[in-house]
């Protein structure tokens, strides 16, 4: 019987599962590993959120099968807050779908519009969603390098430049470009001129554009992440999704939607008709009363994660590590340090952990342009930033017998 199922083969080997298995296993023997890894939130959802749904889960007519699409009141919810947060208005009817996240939304989009052979232009690095759901769907992917400054900050004329390149040289042109600002995994972030030029260039060339603005509200310039929408025109070639995970600290309700361009919305409100029901009604109802209720826990929770930041870029600068600070999202990017940099990003990591019982991500694991960085998420408190701080401090200044422990132990796996 044939197990080489097609799908599954074009899927590259899980790159963090190493890293899961060393976390796991030293956790196993005791050790109070600090986990810098996946960026999942750790506070509370907020009081309000939760006592809706507690309130609409003791109606059981609430229990019954839900509306794929999202219920009225939520879609409208929705709108709602693109017209105030972006000045963009939709129809809740045939411009918004509500999803189980923003990466099922995603996956279920790239089902939807993508047939065998189909290419696409994706962000590298990026979050793995954005490359893999087409993937997955059975799309040809083109990987687009996210170019920066000298001062680090994105080059919105040099992607251009980039994206015009990879579509006069594609063969078939490509289907859909594939946009997340502010990014997971480099925080970079754009302004509304790049938006439209981006705009102008897929009208051009008659090209889908697919943005995730998963964290617009968690920026820290004081300067709000436009979205594409606001661009005159986007909505003839333009999605957006976004996400409650971060925003309200909600990452296991998932809750997320897929606003704009009425095809695209309409593909994917059939796809899901097919393959789900929706959220839980209650987790509807609850994420409306989010989205039109008190606004000022959004600012609570972007201050956490900022001092986070702050702290984690202090403190980490002090052992040694210089982390830059990120403008946007829950995540910082940043180079391997140098006495590390030959081990590459996987090398750092595995040294992090076994040294410093410090869990990151390594850059490579989203993509190949990521080789070289590291991927820190906020999600531990200040204390437990400052404390992982101290381990990776005593590392780096036992740098020569680290780095003979890890050659020694690479010698060693690799003989088995």
């Amino acid at each position: 019987m044939n197990t080489d199922f097609y799908r599954v083969k074009r899927l590259p080997p899980y790159v963090f599962a190493e890293v899961n298995r060393m976390k796991a296993q030293l956790r196993a023997e005791g050790h109070d590993v600090i986990d810098f890894g996946m960026g999942n939130p750790d506070m509370d959802t907020p009081s309000h959120i939760v006592e809706k749904l507690i309130e609409t889960v003791q109606r059981t007519r609430t229990h019954r099968y839900s509306a794929s699409k999202g219920i009225p009141g939520l879609r409208k919810a929705q709108a709602a807050y693109y017209e105030r947060r972006f000045n963009v208005t939709l129809d809740p009817d045939t411009e918004v779908v509500a999803t189980l996240g923003s990466k099922e939304g995603l996956a279920n989009l790239a089902a939807a519009i993508s047939a065998p052979g189909d290419v696409i232009l994706a962000p590298n690095p990026s979050y793995p969603i954005h490359a893999f759901g087409f993937m997955i769907a059975g799309g040809t992917l083109r990987h687009i390098p996210v170019p920066t400054r000298d001062d680090g900050t994105f080059d919105g004329e040099k992607y251009i430049a980039t994206l015009d390149r990879a579509v006069r040289h594609s063969v078939p042109k490509p289907t859909a470009i594939v946009v997340n600002f502010p990014s997971n995994p480099t925080a970079l972030v754009c302004g509304l001129d790049f938006y439209i030029d981006l705009v102008a260039f897929a009208r051009k060339h008659e090209i889908w554009l697919l943005s995730d603005v998963a964290y617009a509200e968690m920026y820290y310039d004081g300067h709000p992440p436009p979205s594409i929408l606001q661009v005159p025109g986007a909505k003839d070639v333009a999605v957006e999704f976004t996400s409650l995970s971060k925003t309200y600290a909600m990452p296991g309700w998932r809750m997320g939607f897929a606003v704009g361009n009425h095809h695209l919305i309409g593909a994917l409100t059939r796809i899901k008709s097919y393959l789900d029901y929706g959220a839980f009604t209650p987790i509807q109802v609850a994420a409306s009363a989010a989205l039109n209720g008190p606004q000022d826990c959004i600012g609570e929770i972007r201050q956490i994660y900022q001092d986070r930041r702050d702290t984690m870029v202090e403190a980490m600068g002090r052992a040694g590590w210089d982390i830059p600070p990120p403008p946007a999202t829950m995540f910082a990017w940043s180079r391997v340090p140098e006495p590390f940099a030959h081990l590459g990003s996987m090398g750092f990591a595995k040294i992090m952990l076994s040294e410093a019982d410090v869990a990151v991500s390594p850059g490579v694991g989203f993509g190949e342009y990521g080789e070289g960085f590291i991927r820190v998420a906020l999600v531990e408190n200040e204390q437990r930033i400052r404390q992982a701080a101290r381990s990776v401090k005593k590392m780096m200044e036992n740098v020569d017998d680290v780095l003979a422990r890890y050659e020694a132990a690479s010698a060693v796996e690799a003989a088995e």
